[in-house]
């Protein structure tokens, strides 16, 4: 996979959305994800910055992917 620098992540109840770019902001994924398979795919990428938006579970998820070496952005949800 392509160097990732961000990784925009929409979380929901059951199915989560990762958006990853490079550094010039080209797509490098998109994909849909059982809530079983988040951490997989962030213990597949290098450390980057990941952006949640800022809800209750926000922090429970920003605390399990910092622990794989990422940097977890919480933004208001605006």
């Amino acid at each position: 996979m392509e160097n990732v620098s961000i990784v925009g992540l929409d979380i929901a109840k059951n199915s989560f959305h990762a958006h990853g770019a490079s550094g010039d902001g080209s797509k490098i994924f998109g994909k849909a994800l059982p809530r079983g398979r988040v951490l997989e795919l962030f213990g597949q990428i290098e450390p980057c910055t990941v952006a949640l938006e800022a809800c209750a579970g926000a922090h429970h998820w920003s605390r399990e992917i910092s622990r794989l070496g990422h940097d977890v952005r919480l933004i208001a949800p605006q």
